[in-house]
């Protein structure tokens, strides 16, 4: 039989028996809608963690020195004790580094935390409290929108100016200029000098609730009492230099600290690679606990139509006697039943496809979560769909291919 002619025998068989083709159709349908809604929204993350977490987080053309990594998803409590066990970056080791890589690369020292911010008349709100270099302007490419970033004058009398986000402007000075005003951290009042330009969000955390004070400031002192540095991050002109830097610089740090030929770094050297390298083991994790539910609903979609084709098989003895009569091998009897089974799946996967998108859209609209439907799992859809079908229909085709016509028009 050809192809063309078992589809369209499908359609009239769905057409014919709407109640029983939505049932057969639902299994498929769920499965698909959940694998194409849990891989749009793990595409969506991969596309965001690769064009835009890392460079807001971490930078372009930047690593970072600190005392470990900041990406450690499987660590032991024995790695962890390892770690607590390092030498913690001070002014020295920031000096060595800055020594041996030379002009061409921009240093920038950073402590930060979490704080509460005070302004008069205002409830005080948590931000995100940094203290750091001039050059953590340029490194991090963030604009002024109003005033002006501190310079090497305030930092070299350690000046207690901040410059501020957009979030932080609008919270405690909604349609003023806040240059000029000034805002409380850890004790220590500080001149509001500068605002950023707006920056966005990173997964849902705001990047505009930013204070950022110089590194020279009391603000450094309060976030790390011990006078340590949280890291050092440092930026070359292109990824070439930066890889050839990291090599320099890594010996250098070995060199200063001691450390010979068979001792473990005490420091960690980490680029974004380390992000995204941490992220693509969270995307495997993800997607494969993500894909359990819609296996289970394609599993019971199969069973849902294995058993519908089997009735139809009895509810249909008449019609595949008769086209055995008139000449059916069995093949055709197999082609019609696998390409029936086949056509409910496909459009049951089309559909589920459909929805699925629509509620990653959803979820992307109502939540901090990208999605993006990577056109490969539509058409995998498809194929699951097709193949589920298949799969399904195999024994109700076998079954319908062996009836003996005389046989079976004598039972009816």
């Amino acid at each position: 039989m050809p192809l063309f002619e078992a589809v369209r025998l499908a359609l009239q068989q769905i057409r014919v028996q709407k109640l029983k083709s939505f049932f057969t159709l639902i299994g498929v349908m769920i499965g698909v809608m959940f694998l194409i809604a849990v891989v749009s929204i793990v595409e969506g993350m991969s596309d965001y963690v690769e064009n835009d977490f890392a460079a807001k987080i971490i930078g372009v053309n930047t690593f970072d020195l600190r005392r470990w990594p900041n990406f450690t998803p499987n660590e032991s409590d024995d790695e962890w004790r390892a770690y607590l066990r390092r030498p913690r970056v001070y002014q020295p080791d920031a000096d060595v580094l800055a020594d041996a890589l030379g002009p061409q690369f921009r240093l920038a020292r950073v402590n930060e935390t979490f704080m509460n911010a005070f302004a008069p008349g205002v409830r005080p709100q948590q931000v995100q409290a940094i203290a750091t270099d001039e050059s953590y302007f340029e490194i991090k490419k963030f604009g002024i929108s109003n005033g002006r970033a501190f310079n090497a004058q305030d930092m070299a009398v350690g000046n207690k100016v901040v410059v501020i986000g957009d979030e932080i402007a609008a919270y405690y000075w909604p349609g003023l200029d806040p240059v000029g005003r000034e805002l409380r951290l850890g004790g220590q009042v500080y001149q509001v000098i500068g605002v950023i330009e707006p920056q966005g969000s990173v997964f849902g955390f705001s990047m505009d609730r930013m204070v950022i004070a110089p590194y020279s400031s009391p603000l450094s002192r309060t976030i790390r009492p011990r006078g340590d540095i949280g890291r050092v991050t440092v930026q070359a002109p292109t990824r070439e230099i930066l890889d050839d830097g990291m090599v320099v610089g890594h010996e250098a740090l070995r060199s200063f600290r001691r450390l010979g030929p068979g001792d473990s770094d005490d420091f960690a050297l980490e680029t974004s690679d380390a992000a995204l390298s941490f992220f693509d083991q969270l995307k495997g994790k993800l997607i494969l606990f993500g894909t359990a539910l819609p296996a289970i609903g394609l599993v019971v979609g199969a069973m849902v139509i294995m058993n519908i084709m089997l009735v139809a098989v009895a509810e249909r003895t008449r019609e595949i006697c008769v086209r055995k009569a008139l000449g059916a091998r069995r093949k055709d009897i197999i082609a019609q039943f696998l390409v029936e089974a086949a056509t409910l799946s496909v459009i049951g996967a089309a559909i589920g496809a459909a929805i699925g998108i629509g509620i990653a859209q959803l979820i992307a609209a109502v939540t901090p979560l990208p999605a993006s439907v990577a056109p490969w799992s539509l058409v995998a859809a498809l194929v699951v769909g097709a193949g589920v079908g298949i799969a399904a229909g195999i024994y109700p085709a076998s079954r319908a291919s062996r009836l003996d016509p005389i046989a079976a028009l004598r039972q009816e």
